[in-house]
């Protein structure tokens, strides 16, 4: 196992995958996009090393041995990497399983392995390691267990409601484009010239009440 992500910037990544070659290689062109990687090849040594390590993905294979990849994506889920499920299987269905465990993104087997790169370097963009509760004035946001609440009144959001939310919280006041909302929030299949950002960013705002908390920087994105 590599420990050279604990003294430096590099971005660090857990695979887990029970299949010895293709854990290699993964790792291997992750290290060459130049991230720091461990791998295992079970679920029990996964929840074990990430209980010590703070990653910022964990890339996961879900039929694993010991602890099965649900399992270990229940127990991991909302608590600071991000997670990117690998399975053999590809249909819509699997694939919202796996998202209803807390996986923050899917990718079916076989893949091809500059999608992988591509899909691990935007996992880690979203919200670095931003706290598991955000607050902003009299907004909390509990990543955890995946609740909101403005004063004394919870806040019904939809998953997308609730990552676009997250992502402008744990930006503490920066700028967040559309463009990165719909790279955050949304996968890779969405139309980047749809409104779908807008049309939920009205939703949330209706939700959130007054005052208003989130600003519109025309032609730049939003910020809280």
């Amino acid at each position: 196992m590599s420990s050279r992500a604990a003294h430096t910037g590099e971005m660090r990544v857990l695979v887990v995958e029970d299949h010895a070659t293709l854990a290699r290689r993964i790792a291997q062109g992750l290290r060459q996009a130049g991230m720091a990687v461990d791998v295992v090849h079970d679920g029990a040594a996964a929840l074990e090393l990430a209980a010590k390590t703070a990653y910022d993905v964990i890339v996961l294979d879900r039929d694993l041995p010991v602890v099965h990849g649900d399992r270990v994506c229940r127990e991991l889920a909302g608590s600071g990497p991000r997670i990117l499920m690998l399975t053999a299987a590809g249909d819509v269905e699997d694939r919202v399983d796996g998202l209803e465990l807390g996986a923050d993104d899917y990718l079916g087997k076989p893949f091809a392995f500059a999608e992988l790169v591509a899909r691990v370097r935007a996992l880690s963009r979203r919200t670095p390691s931003a706290p598991p509760v955000l607050r902003r004035s009299d907004l909390v946001v509990d990543r955890g267990r995946h609740r909101a609440s403005r004063g004394a009144r919870a806040l019904s959001l939809t998953r997308k409601e609730f990552g676009v939310l997250e992502t402008l919280l744990a930006a503490d006041g920066a700028l967040v484009s559309a463009e990165e909302l719909l790279e955050h929030v949304w996968d890779a299949n969405v139309d980047a010239f749809s409104n779908i950002v807008s049309v939920t960013m009205t939703r949330l705002r209706r939700k959130l009440g007054e005052p208003p908390l989130i600003e519109t920087v025309v032609g730049k994105g939003y910020r809280m």
